[in-house]
């Protein structure tokens, strides 16, 4: 009747059958033997008809937990005896991608590794770190190896830092399912070609990206400009506004030094209005109203303007507003504002690109707040791949259901 009872919970079936249940209280284990019957034939993947056993090696996988206790299946796994001559190892139905593992505590193990850090999963399952992010990792891969990318038309590229300093990972997804689908080291041109050859091999054509959404990076318009051709570059609305807010900043504390009134105002004016409170507006107005004589007063209302020109939809229209707001911003004496207008002249024609194409960066923006948090909370990363397997469990919306039916 016990024996009934596992085989009936553990989804095993004939010819598999629990041989014996063993507790051990001290060690606080439960250990489930798995055997088969005799005179039992097994199929193997690509080898037609069912085979004889040769012999059997016995098999340890850890399965999910009974109650608080370990729970392990111990198999006694046949070896048979294929036509060519050769002994193939049968693995039963419920064996997981890697070694010594169950497809149920696989799963497991995959869904609080994206919700939680490896170290805390590593804890929770007791594990050691490297076999939590071996789990993970492995299951990426095979996802990512049956990805398909044949109908990506449109991109969003970025860069996040890895580490202090200059150490920075490119990502690019799809901007129609917002899934990151490449992630590579550096953020130079060569990580665009990189990412060109990987979606060649994942059923997709370089020449058919109709528009891409990259920073200013000088590095990112030469590889997207050499690697997808076809493809119309726009430059977002967020990182044109994100350059006038820095300029507004460095406004603020060039005039500060002379001014202490403009002192504690920094998230004032770089907030949006909405997101004030009632003393923090009133700040604001009584700025604004000085704004003949604040020039940190003027790069906030440079700033408003252009972000209501970027929300035109007229391709004609934004061109002729960008263009005289850069030749009011010229004129003016708001010396970081000026450097806006150079750049959002050298660029009109990616920025203009944003009133056809309304598309953005904006998700992969909250994607590297959540990597940057996950990476605080474990204290950082420190291989890429590791870092690689944790923006693809955060924001890769691979199907890993076609790997194992319980990850979900």
């Amino acid at each position: 009747m016990q024996a009934q009872l596992f085989e009936t919970a553990l989804g095993i079936s004939e010819p598999w059958f629990v041989s014996d249940v063993r507790f051990d209280l001290a060690s606080r284990n439960l250990t489930i033997s798995i055997d088969f019957r005799p005179g039992s034939r097994f199929k193997i993947a690509g080898v037609e008809g069912a085979h004889p056993v040769h012999d059997t090696i016995l098999k340890r996988y850890r399965h999910l937990n009974f109650f608080q206790h370990e729970c392990y299946l111990e198999v006694r796994a046949p070896r048979v005896s294929l036509p060519d001559g050769s002994a193939r190892l049968v693995e039963p139905d419920w064996a997981g991608k890697l070694a010594g593992f169950t497809l149920l505590f696989e799963a497991l193990v995959l869904t609080l590794c994206r919700e939680m850090t490896f170290a805390a999963v590593a804890r929770m399952v007791n594990l050691s770190w490297y076999k939590v992010a071996t789990i993970a990792r492995r299951y990426v891969d095979l996802a990512l190896a049956d990805a398909d990318f044949s109908e990506v038309k449109r991109l969003a590229i970025d860069e996040t830092s890895r580490a202090r300093g200059h150490d920075y990972v490119t990502l690019v997804a799809d901007a129609e399912r917002r899934a990151v689908l490449f992630v590579a080291e550096g953020r130079g041109a060569d990580t665009i070609e990189d990412f060109a050859g990987d979606l060649c091999l994942h059923g997709g054509d370089p020449s058919d990206i109709e528009s891409v959404s990259i920073d200013m990076s000088p590095a990112f318009i030469s590889g997207v400009t050499t690697h997808m051709p076809q493809a119309k570059i726009t430059f977002d609305k967020f990182h044109v506004i994100a350059h006038a807010s820095t300029a507004i900043d460095k406004t603020r504390r060039i005039e500060q030094k002379t001014d202490p009134d403009l002192k504690g105002m920094r998230w004032t004016l770089l907030k949006d209005r909405e997101h004030l409170g009632v003393q923090q507006q009133s700040d604001l107005d009584i700025l604004l109203a000085q704004m003949t004589v604040k020039r940190t007063a003027r790069a906030w209302v440079y700033r408003e303007q252009l972000r209501a020109i970027l929300e035109r939809k007229q391709v004609n229209i934004v061109r002729t507003m960008l263009l005289q707001w850069c030749t009011n911003v010229m004129r003016s004496k708001v010396e970081p504002m000026k450097d806006v207008a150079k750049m959002i002249r050298a660029h009109i024609d990616g920025i203009v690109t944003w009133a056809q194409t309304r598309q953005t960066n904006g998700f992969l923006e909250a994607l590297n707040g959540l990597f940057q948090a996950a990476k605080r909370k474990a204290r950082g990363y420190g291989s890429f791949a590791t870092i690689r397997t944790v923006i693809f469990l955060l924001a890769g919306k691979l199907d890993f259901a076609h790997i194992n039916p319980y990850a979900r």
